[in-house]
């Protein structure tokens, strides 16, 4: 039997906020790319707000002070949405 071994963790490298999507870069090469309507306090944010963003830990989550809104990687490849935003 062959057996790999544990899946590495997805971390983000870079960031990136349009005025329709947000796209993270990740350290293995992936690139995810949601709908920025899926995050309400983001869409609220300013352009200067969206581009003022931090790395939490080793890149597992992503920060924006002055939005107050803090995402995990492996929420967005899970396709989880800001609070009170529903699935179609």
């Amino acid at each position: 039997m062959i057996s790999s071994g544990p899946e590495p963790r997805a971390l983000a490298r870079d960031v990136e906020v349009t005025d329709d999507e947000l796209r993270v870069g990740l350290a293995d090469g992936r690139r995810l790319i949601v709908p920025l309507a899926w995050f309400p306090r983001l869409v609220a944010a300013s352009p200067a707000e969206r581009t003022n963003w931090q790395l939490l830990g080793d890149g597992e989550g992503i920060h924006w002070p002055a939005a107050d809104e803090d995402l995990s990687v492996a929420g967005l490849l899970a396709g989880a949405r800001g609070a009170g935003v529903r699935a179609a």
